[in-house]
């Protein structure tokens, strides 16, 4: 399961080789300096709290899995969600993710 780790100063969202293949994306990096804000919601699945756009590329079943890109208006966003638990959202200034959106590890289900 992915994991955000922290390495020489940049925050790392490691992903797994299956990760990898479903998202159509390798583990992104991103200065630990740009890093605004980490939060924990309870559901990622509220686009006015959680996850917001259109996946492109990546792996989506709603309320499953969502893996990869959600691109919007915006800007976009990186996610690694799974199932109805609850997510950590890492925000960013400056960088081609805005935010990461990842499950936590014991609350996927």
């Amino acid at each position: 399961m992915a994991e955000v780790i922290e390495e020489g100063g940049e925050l790392v969202l490691q992903l797994s080789r299956l990760e990898q293949i479903g998202a159509f994306h390798s583990s992104i990096r991103a200065p630990k300096s740009s890093l605004i804000t980490v939060k924990e919601i309870s559901n990622p699945w509220i686009q006015s709290t959680g996850m917001r756009g259109i996946r492109a590329p990546g792996t989506g079943i709603p309320w499953v899995i969502m893996l990869g890109t959600l691109r919007r208006k915006n800007g976009k966003e990186f996610s690694v969600v799974y199932g109805r638990g609850s997510a950590k959202i890492y925000e960013f200034k400056g960088q081609p993710f805005s935010r990461w959106i990842v499950s936590n590890p014991k609350s996927a289900k």
